[in-house]
Protein backbone atom coordinates (compact mmCIF):
# COMPACT_ATOMS: atom_id res chain seq x y z
CA UNK A 1 0.00 0.00 0.00
CA UNK A 2 1.11 3.31 -0.79
CA UNK A 3 0.42 6.91 -0.31
CA UNK A 4 1.12 8.97 -3.45
CA UNK A 5 2.10 11.83 -1.68
CA UNK A 6 5.49 13.51 -0.95
CA UNK A 7 6.11 15.37 2.46
CA UNK A 8 4.35 18.60 1.23
CA UNK A 9 4.57 22.77 2.59
CA UNK A 10 1.30 24.53 1.76
CA UNK A 11 -0.03 28.02 3.43
CA UNK A 12 -3.06 28.34 5.48
CA UNK A 13 -5.45 27.93 5.09
CA UNK A 14 -4.65 25.09 3.22
CA UNK A 15 -7.04 22.24 0.80
CA UNK A 16 -4.61 19.49 0.33
CA UNK A 17 -5.44 16.52 -2.05
CA UNK A 18 -4.16 13.03 -1.41
CA UNK A 19 -4.53 9.50 -2.73
CA UNK A 20 -3.53 6.40 -1.36
CA UNK A 21 -3.23 3.67 -3.82
CA UNK A 22 -3.02 -0.32 -3.73
CA UNK A 23 -0.37 -1.52 -5.31
CA UNK A 24 0.56 -4.89 -7.06
CA UNK A 25 -1.80 -8.58 -6.05
CA UNK A 26 -4.65 -9.67 -7.41
CA UNK A 27 -7.59 -7.79 -8.37
CA UNK A 28 -10.11 -10.10 -6.34
CA UNK A 29 -8.09 -10.11 -3.29
CA UNK A 30 -10.47 -10.65 -0.43
CA UNK A 31 -8.64 -8.94 2.20
CA UNK A 32 -9.09 -5.72 0.90
CA UNK A 33 -12.49 -6.38 -0.87
CA UNK A 34 -14.69 -3.55 0.13
CA UNK A 35 -12.92 -2.05 3.31
CA UNK A 36 -13.93 1.16 5.73
CA UNK A 37 -11.63 4.29 5.36
CA UNK A 38 -10.16 6.13 7.71
CA UNK A 39 -8.36 9.08 7.19
CA UNK A 40 -6.58 10.46 10.57
CA UNK A 41 -5.46 14.14 9.73
CA UNK A 42 -3.34 14.82 12.98
CA UNK A 43 -5.38 18.04 13.58
CA UNK A 44 -7.11 15.56 16.38
CA UNK A 45 -9.64 15.08 12.99
CA UNK A 46 -10.92 12.37 11.56
CA UNK A 47 -12.79 11.13 7.93
CA UNK A 48 -14.14 7.76 7.66
CA UNK A 49 -16.86 6.06 5.02
CA UNK A 50 -17.72 2.87 4.21
CA UNK A 51 -19.74 1.13 1.19
CA UNK A 52 -22.09 -1.37 1.07
CA UNK A 53 -20.84 -4.46 -1.34
CA UNK A 54 -22.19 -7.39 -2.66
CA UNK A 55 -20.69 -10.33 -1.12
CA UNK A 56 -17.35 -11.44 -2.36
CA UNK A 57 -17.50 -14.00 -5.22
CA UNK A 58 -12.85 -15.41 -5.57
CA UNK A 59 -12.45 -14.51 -9.26
CA UNK A 60 -15.54 -12.39 -9.97
CA UNK A 61 -14.55 -9.50 -6.79
CA UNK A 62 -12.65 -6.36 -8.16
CA UNK A 63 -11.26 -4.74 -4.88
CA UNK A 64 -10.75 -0.81 -4.94
CA UNK A 65 -6.96 0.59 -5.73
CA UNK A 66 -7.46 4.52 -5.40
CA UNK A 67 -9.21 6.46 -2.67
CA UNK A 68 -8.90 10.21 -2.70
CA UNK A 69 -9.79 12.69 -0.42
CA UNK A 70 -9.53 16.20 0.53
CA UNK A 71 -9.23 17.97 4.00
CA UNK A 72 -8.85 21.80 4.63
CA UNK A 73 -6.48 22.68 7.39
CA UNK A 74 -6.36 25.89 8.96
CA UNK A 75 -3.95 26.42 10.93
CA UNK A 76 0.11 26.55 10.69
CA UNK A 77 1.89 23.11 11.92
CA UNK A 78 3.45 19.84 10.86
CA UNK A 79 0.61 17.14 10.61
CA UNK A 80 0.98 13.41 10.33
CA UNK A 81 -2.06 12.43 8.01
CA UNK A 82 -2.51 8.54 8.39
CA UNK A 83 -4.41 6.23 5.83
CA UNK A 84 -5.91 2.88 7.38
CA UNK A 85 -7.96 0.23 5.18
CA UNK A 86 -9.91 -1.29 7.92
CA UNK A 87 -12.01 -5.24 6.83
CA UNK A 88 -15.01 -5.40 9.57
CA UNK A 89 -12.59 -4.73 12.69
CA UNK A 90 -9.15 -5.64 11.53
CA UNK A 91 -6.66 -3.26 9.64
CA UNK A 92 -5.29 -4.43 6.27
CA UNK A 93 -3.58 -1.37 5.04
CA UNK A 94 -1.84 1.55 6.75
CA UNK A 95 0.51 4.39 5.43
CA UNK A 96 1.27 7.95 6.40
CA UNK A 97 2.82 11.11 4.93
CA UNK A 98 3.88 14.65 6.60
CA UNK A 99 2.21 17.66 5.88
CA UNK A 100 3.83 21.08 6.90
CA UNK A 101 1.51 23.96 6.75
CA UNK A 102 3.59 27.58 7.32
CA UNK A 103 1.51 30.79 8.60
CA UNK A 104 -0.80 32.45 6.03
CA UNK A 105 -2.04 35.74 6.13
CA UNK A 106 -4.78 35.36 9.10
CA UNK A 107 -2.01 33.90 11.01
CA UNK A 108 0.37 36.80 10.76
CA UNK A 109 2.37 35.42 7.86
CA UNK A 110 3.83 38.08 5.07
Amino acid sequence: LSLKAQPMIAISPARVVLTAELMGGANDYEEYYCPAVVWAWGDGTESENSTDCAPYEPGKSEIKRRFTVQHVFNRQGMYRVTFRLKRHDKAVGFATVNVQIRPGLREGGQ
